[in-house]
């Protein structure tokens, strides 16, 4: 039998709240709605938040299925990564996230990124996210709401790491006001 290790490196001190990201992401069904949806979601319990334009990304898959719409949201608060987590997987659920192919199409897909400067390997939660730095569609909106957010072990910031990444898969910004009217 297998027992999963769990590290965790947390430096955050004086009690003060860390300051956490969250991706979105949306191809099926109404996409801007259901992104707006989880934000809503999402604020209701942890307040306000800033909220990154949308952005239409290329898949990152073998799977035949069309673009998807990506956001970022940053804030800050004393939810424990646990926490945070439950909460993205209950929105999911709540907004008609079914199992399917991995990397497959999906209704609402809501991940957590980062949480402080804390460090996670386990079979449930991992931070910060393990493909956060190669994807794109998740680098660019943080850019804009966080350039200067460390990202753990090292403290690059999205605008560092998406200089060293490929022109594809492609991500295009979006027009228009952030989703749920918040930002």
């Amino acid at each position: 039998m297998s027992t999963a290790t769990t590290t965790t490196k947390t430096t955050t001190t004086n009690d003060e709240s860390a300051r956490f990201a969250i991706s979105l992401g949306s191809n099926r069904g109404d996409s801007p709605g259901l992104i707006a949806a989880a934000i809503r979601a999402l604020e209701g319990r942890l307040g306000p938040l800033r909220v990154a334009s949308l952005y239409r990304s290329e898949p990152v898959s073998d799977v035949p299925q069309g673009p998807f719409l990506n956001t970022v949201v940053v804030g800050r608060g004393a939810a424990s990564p646990e926490e945070l987590l439950a909460l993205a997987k209950g929105i999911e659920a709540s907004l008609g996230r079914r199992p399917g192919p991995r990397n497959g199409p999906r209704e609402i897909d809501v991940d957590l990124l980062v949480v402080g400067d804390q460090v996670r390997e386990g079979p449930e939660l991992r931070l910060p996210h393990p493909r956060m730095r190669e994807r794109r569609f998740v680098l660019a909106p943080l850019a804009e709401v966080a350039p200067d957010l460390g990202i753990p072990p090292d403290g690059a910031t999205a605008p560092e790491l998406l200089c060293r990444l490929a022109d594809r898969p492609w991500v295009e910004r979006l027009d228009g006001p952030s989703p749920a009217g918040a930002g």
